[in-house]
């Protein structure tokens, strides 16, 4: 993964939520993640990493909402609404001044951040900031600032691809929503057993569920071996050394990446992955069409040249994650739906028979056969 020094012309700032009131807001409790205000092209992203990733002290004076913010020999005040600010007693400018949303307090991090000794690097691929301040990382989506949409829509829309149109089901999920939780679910919880996707969907309480890896479904014994990484709740449930397949994985702040397999152990041996599957090939690469299907170790004509029915899922550049089902597509089709859908990285899931969809208690896309795994939206 490509990392950029940020540069001033970027502007990138963070924050932490500060409760202005008797408890912090609940929509800012559960997420931490970055404000893009267009307006001005500054990032703002909600304060808590200051003191636990920088080792700051935080006061708030809600009589003239002042924020004070401390670190050994460094202080630094700053007001709500103003750009006057101040470093060890000098004062300084802002280019944007700390603004409150839902009950919270954000502040600009790039201001306070030499003060602080925090290092920070924007990370195109995953629309994030990585945070680091001594032995301690994070990183820090970043969503445009406005006003939070909705947990999940689902959609038809339609696509032309070439001469051909498609008509395809397209479920948005607001990552950053506070009541939005990815999960992986096996079938019976157990690796090698099959079962129907509603089933997963309804025992683990899940809105929202798609198909997930491909697994050996025309064997007749009764153990259906799944293909590729499968990680659940931070656990791996099966590994695959060696595999070139794209890997989706998703960390507890619903920050998500496309992994190639080549480098996914040392991506997860580096810690905070709670989820992935692994299934490919890849789709989308930073908002344009990328193929390179054999070199993912793909020789299956259904994947090479056939058309069938598709899943997929894709990740935009505002945090959004795409699930669609298309019929009739071929490969090089469903990644120009993706790209059109809004898609700013996406992959392939399996297909034919098993691409299904389940939202709110029924199929939107059923699925032909009973299912190894599959990924699952919770709210």
């Amino acid at each position: 993964m490509k990392k950029l020094i940020l540069s001033a012309a970027l502007l990138l700032f963070a924050a932490t939520a500060i409760p202005t009131g008797a408890a912090e807001a609940a929509s800012n409790r559960d997420k931490t993640f970055g404000y893009l205000n267009t307006e001005t092209n500054s990032t703002f992203v909600p304060i808590r990493f200051l003191s636990e990733y920088a080792g700051a002290k935080i006061t708030w004076t809600a009589a003239d909402k002042r924020i004070d913010i401390s670190k050994g020999k460094d202080s630094i005040v700053l007001y709500v609404g103003r750009t006057q600010a101040m470093i060890n007693g000098e004062q300084q400018k802002l280019s944007a001044a700390p603004f409150e949303e839902d009950g919270s307090t954000y502040v600009p991090l790039r201001f306070v951040s030499q003060a602080l000794s925090v290092q920070l690097a924007w990370q195109a691929d995953t629309s994030s900031v990585s945070v680091t301040a001594g032995s301690k990382q994070t990183r820090l989506p970043v969503i445009k600032r406005g006003a939070m949409s909705p947990p999940v829509t689902s959609q038809v829309k339609s696509f032309k691809v070439g001469s051909k149109s498609f008509s395809v089901r397209v479920m948005t999920v607001n990552l950053m929503h506070p009541k939005v939780q990815l999960d992986v679910a096996l079938a019976h919880d157990t690796i090698g057993k099959v079962e129907e996707l509603s089933s997963m969907a309804k025992r683990s309480n899940a809105k929202l569920a798609i198909n997930g890896t491909f697994f050996d479904a025309y064997t007749k014994d009764s153990y259906k071996t799944p293909y590729g990484w499968i990680i659940q709740g931070g656990k791996i449930k099966k590994d695959s050394s060696g595999d070139r397949k794209t890997v989706f994985a998703y960390d507890k702040n619903n920050l998500t990446e496309l992994i190639a397999g080549v480098d996914f152990p040392d991506r997860y041996q580096q810690g905070g992955i709670e989820g992935a599957l692994q299934v490919g090939p890849r789709l989308v690469v930073n908002g344009k069409v990328q193929l390179n299907v054999e070199a993912e170790g793909f020789r299956d004509p259904k994947i090479l040249t056939g058309g069938g029915a598709r899943s997929a899922l894709g990740i935009t550049s505002n945090h959004e994650l795409l699930l669609v089902t298309s019929g009739g597509a071929t490969i090089p089709q469903m990644a120009e739906i993706m790209k059109q859908a809004g898609a700013y990285q996406a992959m392939n899931l399996d297909g034919g028979a098993s691409s299904g969809l389940y939202y709110n208690g029924s199929y939107l896309t059923k699925p032909g056969r009973e299912l190894s795994n599959a990924l699952l939206v919770k709210y």
